[in-house]
């Protein structure tokens, strides 16, 4: 049985009204121990401009997979599950015509990041300086994005593992942030976040300290 064609009210059909294209890009944020906060970038095919892991929405494909498959051919990184950030909708943002950008938001650990494609791609800190060709607007968002998530939770994005010490997840939260935390204030703002495991931790020099491990509370 065939589809009857929609039509509207003014006697046009779908093909008859013009529409962007639509892309995806992703920001990729993790901690990096020397640069602190950092976005993945790729050179794009000029070789002359780094931007986001992005492409073009294919024909009946889903935001999801051509977000997957962006970041696995542009970058070679595989298993994350960015989730929708902005939808950018200037249709001046860019050069090449109208384009509607989705914009997703991973936050990932820096070791699933391990096998980026040499020369292609790049960890830069996420400070703005202009040199993301068209997508700077896209990576301010997604670090307000992150900074309000860490404001008032603990770690939600878990760049530690399930168990931390209290100045492990300072430190985290001072890397996004980008500002030093005071240590009391910072213990208080966690109470009724986090939740002491009697354990201490093992690692590094100077006296143990205590274990913690997130409240199981719902972040959206």
């Amino acid at each position: 049985m065939s589809r009857r064609k929609y039509v509207d009210p003014s006697g046009k059909s779908l093909e008859d009204y013009p529409r962007p294209s639509v892309a995806v890009d992703t920001a990729v944020l993790t901690l990096d121990p020397d640069l602190g906060l950092v976005v993945l970038e790729v050179l794009r095919p000029d070789g002359k401009h780094w931007v986001l892991p992005g492409t073009f929405l294919h024909e009946r494909e889903t935001l999801a997979d051509a977000v997957e498959r962006s970041l696995a051919q542009k970058a070679n990184v595989h298993g994350l599950r960015p989730r929708q950030l902005h939808v950018f909708d200037d249709p001046h943002r860019d050069d090449r015509g109208w384009v509607l950008s989705v914009a997703h938001i991973a936050v990932v650990r820096l070791e699933q990041l391990v096998g980026l494609t040499p020369g292609a791609t790049r960890l830069v800190p996420v400070v703005p300086t202009g040199r993301l060709y068209g997508h700077d607007d896209i990576v301010e968002r997604a670090v307000a994005e992150l900074r309000s998530r860490y404001r008032d939770n603990a770690d939600p994005d878990r760049l530690l593992g399930d168990t931390f010490t209290l100045r492990e997840l300072r430190h985290v939260h001072e890397v996004v942030s980008g500002k030093q935390l005071q240590a009391d204030n910072f213990r208080r703002a966690m109470e009724g976040l986090v939740v002491g495991t009697d354990e201490l931790a093992s690692r590094g020099r100077g006296r143990p300290a205590e274990l913690f491990r997130r409240r199981d509370i719902a972040v959206n």
